[in-house]
């Protein structure tokens, strides 16, 4: 149907709409309370042509848009749920996506417990009478270890259960409540005092600082050391603030500041009316498509929001009003089941907090403004639709074709996310079927986990245009480059030092000198991946050794130890069937002693 057509017919109801250039590629997904006024609002019908007051970026967006497609939901509500959703997993070219995917730690004690322990977490813990202290972006181990270290609390979740005092009590870290040393009373005065210092930092670190030197007495500068560097880390969480509220306020604090070709994000946490602590980021964009800071703003406070944190505050701020704010105030407040308040402010001791945010986002962007950026240079050599600041890697491994495994390895922006980074066990036998089942696999979890900008492949053409066509049949359009060696004597060999690394992308094949950094840049990627899967791949190997030897037992040879590996698939079903089961394969007395062996 032409675009005029499709405009004109659209419903008055609630949905998601999706706009795609003449290629069938996807431009942006946004969402509506009434796809018909929204879509509308964009264009002049006569003739069709961007509205007047658009921005650039809209305006630019509009004018490559061949093609709309909607899918209607029950309300707005629903709307912005799947609207999110679908920005994720299908990284639409002119979406705003920052890529806050990070979930910070809390501290919490539980108080229904006995004697409790102050403990982390991710995530809400079931139950009443709990107490969270956080979000902390960095430094919370280092935290709840400090507490351990100075406070006599039960420091094992094992401790508890044991019915006599153990080390910890000899070494005096422990008052040994298993053996009724102390009592509930004693314990829990201890316990308040030590969460009187989670918060106030000052107190924290007075009380290192004492060890730390009391150690240096002693000559153990190994440990001292050790505390110097737990200072330092806990000391750098939190933006140095003279603001205090009176009121025993919680607040998260928001602000973004943009240059041409970055964004920075830094978001504070204020508790009991002090800042507790902060976290910041940099983003990369594309300065062709522009930015939008409503967009940002509203895909930042989803992005953290809509992960299963403990606790929400009383209210949010943000350093600049955006559309769709009192929207995303609904949306917080129904899912998170409790009254959710976001505001711009423009004067007092809030306003002041948000402009010291964007005072700190705005250094950020000023510290690394002249940073040279080799995804740029990446950009134009390989003919990219964008910068790939975030780059997904992928190798496989195997020894004579027995314990296959994949490995992927990711780079973010500056450096390796090893956090995000992935081993696959796989069941193909020749290394192309490797590479398709591995890559299949993570692009079934673009829904979880969104696409990153790019894919490095250990390979040549056939395996990118494998590549291409896996990414088609989710519907997801990003780069995909190979490296591969060139062939010597009809075999891609490593060891080869003439043999060169040949670069395969959309404009076709690319040799570069071995001293191109370009090319340096991608080598080490593809190393830092095949280091990662062979490294699972011994020990892979390592394990099927050890549970081939358990299985080595009297009256069981290689064939018996492959029927039973075949029948059962792994070593761990092996372990968990019984005897009448393992008989199904084995004659009854090698079953029972088998049993035997691995009980």
């Amino acid at each position: 149907m032409p675009l005029l057509q499709t405009i004109k017919n659209l419903p008055d109801k609630p949905g998601v709409y999706q706009y795609f250039d003449k290629e069938g590629k996807l431009l942006y997904i946004g969402k509506a309370k009434s796809l018909k006024k929204r879509i509308k609002s964009y264009f002049r019908l006569n003739p069709l042509s961007p509205a007047l007051n658009l921005s650039p970026r809209i305006a630019k967006m509009l004018k490559e848009t061949a093609n709309i497609e909607y899918i209607l939901v029950e309300n707005e509500n629903d709307a912005l749920i799947l609207e999110n959703s679908l920005i994720k997993q299908l990284k639409p070219k002119y979406n705003i996506l920052l890529r806050d995917d990070k979930t910070y730690p809390y501290i919490y004690v539980d108080f229904n417990e006995e004697f409790p322990r102050i403990k982390l977490t991710r995530k809400v813990i079931q139950g009443t009478n709990i107490k969270y202290f956080g979000p902390f972006p960095n430094a919370a181990k280092e935290i709840v270890d400090s507490i351990y270290e100075l406070f006599p609390l039960v420091q094992k979740e094992s401790c508890i259960k044991g019915k006599k005092a153990c080390l910890f009590y000899q070494i005096k870290r422990c008052l040994a409540p298993c053996e009724g040393k102390v009592t509930k009373e004693e314990y829990h005065t201890i316990l308040h005092q030590a969460l009187k210092h989670i918060y106030n930092k000052e107190l924290l670190i007075a009380k290192l600082q004492e060890k730390m030197h009391h150690l240096a007495q002693q000559l153990r500068f190994e440990e001292a050391a050790k505390i110097r560097d737990r200072i330092k880390k806990i000391d750098s969480i939190q933006i140095q603030s003279q603001i205090d509220l009176v009121k025993m306020e919680d607040l998260d604090i928001f602000a973004i500041a943009s240059s041409p070709n970055k964004v920075a994000v830094v978001k504070m946490f204020m508790r009991e009316g002090k800042v507790v602590a902060s976290s910041s980021e940099s983003f990369f964009i594309d300065s062709k498509r522009g930015f939008d800071k409503d967009e940002a703003y509203k895909r930042l406070l989803l992005e953290f929001y809509t992960h299963e944190s403990p606790i929400s505050p009383s209210q949010i701020l943000v350093a600049h009003d955006f559309t769709d704010r009192e929207e995303i105030e609904r949306f917080l407040t129904q899912t998170k089941g409790k009254k959710c308040t976001i505001l711009a402010p423009q004067k007092g001791k809030k306003y002041k907090l948000t402009q010291l945010a964007l005072l700190n986002a705005k250094e950020i962007i000023r510290q690394q403004r002249d940073e040279p950026l080799i995804q740029h240079k990446l950009q134009e050599l390989l003919g990219l639709a964008a910068p790939p600041y975030r780059i997904e890697v992928f190798d496989t491994s195997h020894l004579h074709q027995s314990t296959p495994v994949g490995a992927m390895i990711v780079y973010n922006q500056h450096s390796f996310d090893k956090q995000h980074y992935r081993h696959y066990n796989l069941t193909s036998l020749d290394e192309y079927s490797q590479m398709r089942e591995i890559l299949t696999r993570r692009a079934q979890s673009f829904a979880t986990n969104p696409p990153p900008d790019m894919w490095l492949i250990d390979g040549g053409e056939s395996v990118r245009v494998l590549a291409k066509n896996i990414l088609q049949s989710v519907g997801v359009d990003i780069d995909v480059v190979a490296i591969a060696k060139e062939k010597i004597d009809t075999k891609a060999k490593r060891s080869k030092g003439s043999a060169k690394d040949i670069l395969y992308c959309q404009k076709g094949k690319i040799t570069l000198l071995s001293t191109d950094k370009r090319l340096q840049f991608l080598q080490r990627l593809r190393d830092e991946a095949h280091r990662f899967a062979l490294m699972y791949q011994r020990k892979q190997r390592e394990k099927r050794a050890k549970e081939i030897e358990l299985l080595a037992v009297k009256g069981i040879g290689k064939a018996k130890m492959k029927r039973l590996l075949d029948y059962f698939g792994s070593f761990e079903n092996i372990k968990k069937a019984s005897v009448d089961e393992l008989s199904l394969v084995l004659n009854p007395k090698d079953a029972l002693e088998l049993k035997k062996r691995l009980n």
